[in-house]
């Protein structure tokens, strides 16, 4: 059998009584959970920006490690043994959770985020869908786990119209900004399986640019390649900070919200493995050190290219360089969602596309409590911070401690 994966990210799941994820799913759920669903994420989404740096090192790179891990818990939920526990490890999951505690954790979290999306000043979803074809018998729990995530659909006689009828379903949920996800021939009457995960933000600054100072300036693409952009300017209290471990200069510029920041992480000199070096550098470790409050709030002048990226990755050999081992052979085992081990993954596809303008940002993708400190009374010089030559820049979500996108610009497109 043919399965095709998707990566693109929200599952709302009905309980059930049956035993499905594990022996006993009817336990009660694991006091401390929610609190760790996400405790791997970061790590996992850095070693994901190294490997897919790592295939395209000269080229821009746009991602949401939001969205593949989300579709990868998919993955581990429907997977039994050897998958299951290269999954596991893949995603750096909790060894004191078993799946039914994350399965419980999961639920809950996106409730949360639902609850959250409705009284929030930004935009922020997160869509699953499993489509399998029609002929496949399910087992009752897996149909009562994932509800109205889980469609049947016809692969056999038309999967042309399948196919254009899943990605339609990408753009309603990435507001059109996602289009084409499966080109012509991905689905074919031999597909049995499609996971689709869509992700969508849009936020606006919580400090914006005026459109008046946007002015044509030059970028460094290297030392000896310039070109032209739009290049933003602003001039206001920002936290800042300068890493001699990871070699950049650090920004946030926080979304309105306060619950979400984009983060830049400025070489500072255009030289042609700046960004390399501060890549090296960026351990999980060096990354949290970033984000867990270690800045200073100064005023800063900003200069920030308007850009906007889209992104495609094929991903098979990039989740088997971390660690997913057989997950897209024929011994791979997703019995959970038939109780036979004869369904394989095929590949595995992510798309994101961002744009950053004056007014904020709005990003998709088809695969802590923020504090200001005040300012000193005393005037001080403003920092300059000036984004003209290749960056890296992070957006994350502050109160689930959470890499939503993620990405390397070098040079407009």
């Amino acid at each position: 059998m043919k399965i095709t994966l998707v990566f693109l990210c929200s599952i709302l799941l009905k309980s059930t009584h049956q035993q499905c994820l594990t022996e006993n799913d009817r336990k009660m759920p694991h006091s401390s959970g929610h609190l760790v669903l996400y405790s791997g994420q970061q790590e996992f989404s850095l070693a994901l920006l190294q490997a897919i740096n790592k295939i395209n090192p000269q080229g821009n790179i746009f991602f949401s490690p939001y969205s593949t891990y989300h579709a990868l818990l998919i993955a581990y939920f429907l997977s039994s043994h050897h998958t299951e526990k290269f999954l596991r490890k893949t995603l750096r999951l909790d060894p004191t959770q078993d799946k039914a505690d994350i399965f419980s954790a999961y639920k809950l979290d996106r409730f949360a985020t639902t609850l959250r999306a409705r009284n929030s000043s930004y935009e922020f979803t997160n869509a699953n869908r499993i489509y399998v074809a029609q002929q496949i018998a399910l087992r009752d729990c897996v149909t009562n786990i994932f509800g109205e995530e889980l469609i049947q659909k016809d692969f056999r006689t038309n999967p042309e119209r399948a196919r254009t009828e899943i990605n339609q379903w990408v753009e309603q949920h990435t507001h059109d900004m996602i289009q084409d996800l499966l080109p012509p021939g991905t689905i074919d009457a031999a597909t049995n399986l499609v996971l689709v995960n869509a992700a969508y933000f849009k936020g606006q600054w919580e400090s914006k640019f005026d459109p008046k100072d946007t002015k044509p300036e030059v970028f460094f693409i290297s030392p000896s390649k310039q070109i032209v952009v739009d290049m933003m300017h602003i001039e206001t209290g920002f936290n800042y900070d300068v890493s001699e471990t990871l070699m950049a200069h650090i920004l946030e510029m926080p979304y309105e919200g306060d619950d979400i920041s984009m983060y830049i992480l400025l070489p500072p000199f255009s030289k042609e493995d700046g960004v390399e070096t501060v890549l090296k550098r960026l351990t999980l470790e060096t990354f949290r050190s970033v984000v867990n409050e270690s800045m200073v709030a100064r005023q800063v002048k900003v200069s920030l290219p308007k850009f906007r990226l889209e992104h495609t990755v094929e991903l098979t050999p990039i989740l088997e360089s971390l660690g997913v081992r057989n997950f897209f052979q024929q011994v791979a085992d997703f019995s959970v969602l038939t109780g036979r081990r004869d369904l394989t993954v095929g590949a595995g596809i992510h798309k994101a596309k961002i744009e950053v303008n004056e007014e904020g940002t709005r990003a998709a993708a088809a695969t802590a409590i923020f504090s200001w400190r005040m300012l000193s009374s005393r005037p001080e010089i403003p920092v300059e911070f000036k984004c003209d030559r290749p960056f890296i820049f992070v957006i994350y979500n502050k109160v689930m401690h959470t890499i939503l996108f993620t990405g390397v610009y070098r040079r407009p497109e």
